[in-house]
């Protein structure tokens, strides 16, 4: 029986303990529980980094006018010196200096009292060859029948007709020596040859003008239509060439003319347009350039000629070309690239060949499609391949008319 007992009592034992942990499980788990929801509360947050924000732009195709920008001197259309042509004192004046005068005006009158004897005296000598010439043939028509009748001799005959040839000669001298008398007499009266505004006066009344003194009286510029003269480089040329363009020429295959814009002495831009109608056809060795000229209208006077400005050519129009803002470029040692955004939102950093630069757009010759979106502010955060947030941006016109 003592045997038996033993193994009861520890079995007891045993069961007792089980009570006892069975009672103490839940609590530990709790307490296990509570302490990882402390610990997981109480950590640090980590936040996830934003993605950089970045404004993009769609690429477009547009008609981009390439400009060239020179430095151009105001010229009249007509500059015309008034110079007197006969010898003489200057008698009077007949205009307002600076105004407007028509042409064949007088300007001024030369004294004619010795031009107008002249011309009298070639009128009267004139006159005097005509009788001559007269009497000369009398003589002859009644000698002509008696020679013919063997009742005059030959060399009365011949005395007859070189006596008539001689006076009717002696009319021809003498209709020209007055043709030219009047035309010196007319040189008297100075005439404006054209239309236009006259400048000061640069002989006085009473000065001695003429071959033999002051010969230049004043001068008369046209202006209503100005001319811009101004230079290009041969380097331009060959630009303007490899584009089939011709300046100075008319050119019915294109859509487009070069034209001109100038600025006024204020900085302001002058209104009116002018067509390119004249390009020297060789390059000046001692500057590497050549002249090149625009007429231009100008009803208001607001262009002096002899005054300098800044002119503005259209070069060029590229129908259908791509422009980007210009601070969209990154030039490095390699080249230009600029910044892509992929439709996923990734950057693609992109080399690009860049042409023209027009003042703040550049043209992409390659490396661009339409309907792409670059980056136009925030590149300088950006690396290849890096997602970011993208922000549209209104486009820039490219194009300036």
């Amino acid at each position: 029986m003592k045997k038996l007992s033993t193994p009861i009592k520890s079995n007891g034992a045993i069961l007792k303990t089980l009570k006892r942990k069975s009672v103490w499980l839940p609590a530990i788990i709790l307490i296990i529980t509570a302490i990882v929801l402390i610990i997981v509360f109480h950590r640090p947050h980590v936040e996830t980094a934003p993605l950089p924000t970045v404004e993009v732009e769609e690429v477009e195709v547009d008609d981009i006018n390439i400009y060239g920008e020179f430095v151009g001197r105001i010229r009249a259309q007509q500059f015309v010196e008034i110079r007197a042509r006969v010898e003489g004192y200057l008698e009077s004046m007949l205009f307002s200096e600076g105004t407007y005068i028509k042409k064949g005006q007088t300007l001024f009158i030369i004294d004619p009292r010795v031009y107008r004897a002249n011309a009298e005296k070639a009128k009267a000598k004139l006159n005097k060859a005509r009788a001559v010439a007269q009497k000369a043939e009398r003589d002859l028509e009644r000698i002509r029948p008696l020679y013919e009748q063997n009742a005059a001799s030959q060399l009365d005959f011949d005395n007859a007709k070189a006596a008539y040839e001689t006076a009717t000669a002696d009319v021809i001298v003498a209709e020209a020596e007055l043709t030219q008398a009047e035309l010196t007499l007319g040189y008297t009266a100075v005439e404006s040859p054209i239309s236009g505004y006259i400048s000061e006066r640069v002989a006085d009344i009473g000065t001695l003008v003429g071959p033999g003194g002051k010969s230049l009286l004043a001068t008369v510029v046209k202006s209503d239509t100005v001319r811009v003269d101004f230079s290009m480089t041969s380097l331009d040329y060959l630009r303007s060439k490899s584009r089939n363009v011709n300046f100075g020429q008319n050119d019915s295959s294109r859509t487009w003319d070069p034209y001109v814009t100038v600025t006024l002495a204020d900085g302001s831009a002058y209104p009116h347009r002018g067509l390119v109608d004249f390009a020297d056809p060789q390059v000046d060795p001692k500057t590497g350039t050549f002249s090149v000229r625009a007429e231009m209208p100008n009803p208001d006077r607001a262009l002096l000629p002899g005054q300098f400005t800044k002119v503005k050519l259209l070069m060029d129009i590229r129908e259908d070309a791509i422009a980007v803002p210009t601070k969209a470029i990154e030039i490095e040692k390699g080249g230009a690239y600029i910044y892509v955004v992929r439709p996923d939102s990734i950057v693609e950093r992109r080399f690009v060949e860049t042409g023209p630069e027009l003042e703040n757009t550049i043209v992409i010759e390659r490396g661009l499609a339409p309907g792409e979106d670059i980056v136009t502010e925030g590149y300088h955060k950006l690396k290849h391949g890096m997602k970011v947030a993208p922000v549209i941006s209104k486009p820039v016109s490219n194009s300036i008319n």
